[in-house]
């Protein structure tokens, strides 16, 4: 079996009914409730994370004038610093087979590292410190929670699935920006008005989670057995999952930080200090526009040329960063070429992964497949930031649209069949 064609069609499925089944198709035209339950949990968390990310560049590159190399450092810790820890809570939900139990501890470690910000101050350790701690929340709760949305699913609509929850994520990446920019409007720059603000909205999420997400939604893997070691890193000899892990890896190595993108952005256009945090803004409101449709488009045509098609976005980004046009053409066209990467990529690729998972170990599965790309993140972020400062930030961003063409080659090599470029779709 090989990844590009890990959905297999409802036809080839005789134990769901025929494609043609009134009741059938009326079930995998919507998500389960608990799908939209995790999807709200993920948008009132995200108004919140996204408060602080729209304001965290400003202040550490503008405010506290933190070197290009600084800021990739704290930029990789943000993303990159806990992520053998996802591993451990992968490992954790699936021996214990309490998902939402680990999910919610990393949804409150997230909440509390906001108040962890007043008290960092302007300290760079304190603040890296706190930046970790909040990584390490969403490190422990990504894999649970993208469990629970795959086990509460169909397989051949799981793209649906999660382009409706990262839709609902992407909604509240929309409104995260925009509300620390209302609190800036009223209390000026005030930064920690806007951390305490993000606390209370992500306390919020924790109550939704514990108060409306099922732990064994109907259809779930009960198992019996207790996973052990030996079998979760039995994954690793499994030549799909472990491919895939590489894949991911690699295409994590070519992804900057969405600081990088919005600071040169705001270079180039010598926007004001005000309006930045708008810039999130935009790439939100495309990926929320795009996840819904791109997660159908992937069930129909194949989750692979979707994910691939959404890292040629990344690279057509990067290089619209370093090109001739300028302008509000610059603008728009970099934040709706990112938004869709976003769309293209987040939940398309976890929905790649998880057919080809067991049940029984598909959150440790699916917490490799985020820890091989958070480290790489993490490799990337530091790497990005001393070229930037050996070379200037345009030959930096070129050469990391280089290096997306470069990982599309050998994701191709690793993912796809030789003799078939395609996966198979799925009947309408």
């Amino acid at each position: 079996m090989y990844l590009s064609t890990v959905s297999r069609p409802v036809a080839d499925r005789p134990e769901l009914g025929s494609p043609e089944s009134g009741p059938r198709r009326r079930r995998l035209a919507m998500v389960s409730g608990n799908v939209v339950a995790l999807g709200t949990v993920s948008l009132i968390t995200d108004v919140s994370a996204e408060m602080v990310a729209a304001v965290l560049p400003l202040y550490l590159v503008l405010g506290l004038q933190l070197s290009p190399v600084a800021f990739g450092v704290l930029d990789g810790v943000h993303t990159g610093a806990t992520a053998l820890l996802r591993v451990v809570g992968g490992y954790a939900a699936d021996r214990f087979q309490r998902r939402k139990l680990i999910a919610g501890l990393g949804y409150t470690l997230s909440a509390v590292a906001k108040l962890g910000l007043l008290l960092a101050g302007r300290s760079i350790p304190a603040i890296g410190a706190v930046i970790a701690v909040d990584r390490l929340g969403k490190g422990v709760r990504s894999a649970p929670r993208d469990a629970l949305i795959t086990l509460s699913t169909p397989p051949e609509v799981l793209g649906r699935a999660f382009g409706v929850h990262r839709a609902m994520d992407s909604f509240g990446a929309f409104l995260g920006p925009l509300a620390a920019f209302a609190v800036l409007l009223v209390v000026g720059q005030s930064y920690d008005a806007v951390f305490v603000t993000s606390f209370c909205v992500a306390a919020l999420a924790v109550v939704v989670l514990v108060l409306f997400v099922r732990e064994r939604p109907p259809g779930a893997v009960k198992g019996e057995v207790k996973v052990s070691v030996r079998e979760a890193l039995g994954l690793f000899r499994g030549g799909p999952a472990r491919r895939l892990v590489l894949a991911a890896a690699m295409l994590g190595l070519a992804t900057i930080g969405d600081g990088f993108v919005y600071l040169l952005l705001q270079r180039r256009e010598d926007l004001g200090l005000r309006w930045f945090p708008l810039l999130a803004v935009g790439t939100s409101l495309a990926y929320l526009l795009l996840a819904a449709p791109l997660g159908v488009l992937a069930d129909r045509i194949g989750r692979l040329p979707v994910v691939i098609g959404g890292y040629t976005a990344l690279g057509a980004t990067y290089l619209l960063l370093a090109g001739p046009v300028d302008g509000w053409p610059l603008i728009v066209l970099t934040l709706t070429l990112y938004g869709a990467f976003y769309a293209a990529t987040d939940g398309v690729l976890i929905a790649l992964a998880g057919p080809v998972l067991p049940a029984r170990l598909r959150t440790t599965g699916i917490a490799l497949v985020q820890t091989g790309q958070a480290l790489a993140y993490l490799v990337s972020s530091v790497l990005f930031g001393l070229a930037w400062q050996a070379f200037g930030p345009d030959t930096a961003i070129r050469a990391a649209a280089a290096a997306v063409a470069g990982v599309l080659v050998l994701t191709l090599l690793l993912l796809i069949s030789p003799s078939r470029l395609t996966t198979r779709k799925v009947p309408r």
